[in-house]
């Protein structure tokens, strides 16, 4: 039989290992959470689950009754600068001498960025799907800025949940509110070049909004500000 002494001992050492299981588990369950979006690969597996896959060569005019949230377009090829279709305003003129894009709202250091400043922030690169519902499919690679580094950089408060993004400035303004996460996920991002090309005005120069998983309209063009949000439910 144990002697208490050797009784007693084991429980606390049974205790320790626990609590060191534990906090292993915490600091292991905070660090997936914090690196998850920042891994290609784990944000490749999540984008991915559940959707339907669409096989090489599928036809973009049978995507045009589809929801582009239940759509894996790995396969799907890059779709023709010259055939992309568009909807809404198209004529809208900017002037990049003037031109800002302002990151306001629940920061610290509000932004007002010059074009040539905006490009010279690392790029991100994307190939996204844009469905706009009965008329046109284009599936392009997207090169832009990520908004979860234009937050960072505008110190953006704890407690962001949404960010509003407006575009063109004027009488024709659109606005769409953003969940953090799809910011966050890189689903929701600001694009200044479409297939290796400067975005032509048409599509939104000098910068429109890419959404993976929203239809067409949802994609903001001509923006000119966002607005990070802390909205409670």
């Amino acid at each position: 039989m144990l002697s208490a002494e050797s009784s007693s001992h084991q429980v606390r050492r049974f205790v320790a290992m626990h609590r060191r299981r534990r906090f292993l588990k915490t600091v292991l369950g905070f660090l997936s959470g914090a690196f998850f979006f920042q891994d290609p690969i784990l944000r490749g597996l999540a984008a991915t689950a559940g959707k339907t896959l669409l096989p090489k060569g599928t036809d973009r005019k049978a995507l045009l009754d589809k929801n582009p949230a239940t759509l894996d377009t790995t396969n799907l090829e890059v779709t023709p600068l010259e055939e992309f279709g568009t909807m809404g305003l198209s004529d809208h003129r900017t002037d990049l001498k003037t031109w800002r894009l302002g990151v306001a709202g629940a920061v610290k250091k509000p932004l007002n960025l010059s074009f040539e400043e905006l490009v010279s922030i690392s790029p991100l690169e994307r190939d996204v799907l844009l469905i706009c519902p009965g008329f046109f499919a284009n599936h392009g690679s997207w090169k832009g800025v990520s908004i979860d580094r234009l937050l960072l950089m505008a110190e953006a408060e704890k407690g962001i949940s949404h960010v509003t993004i407006k575009g063109p400035q004027g009488t024709y303004q659109m606005t769409k509110r953003f969940p953090l996460d799809d910011v966050v996920s890189q689903r929701v991002f600001l694009a200044y070049e479409v297939n290796g090309r400067r975005l032509p005005g048409k599509h939104g120069f000098p910068l429109r909004t890419v959404a993976e998983g929203y239809y067409g309209y949802d994609w903001v063009k001509y923006v000119y500000r966002i607005e990070a949000e802390i909205i409670k439910e």
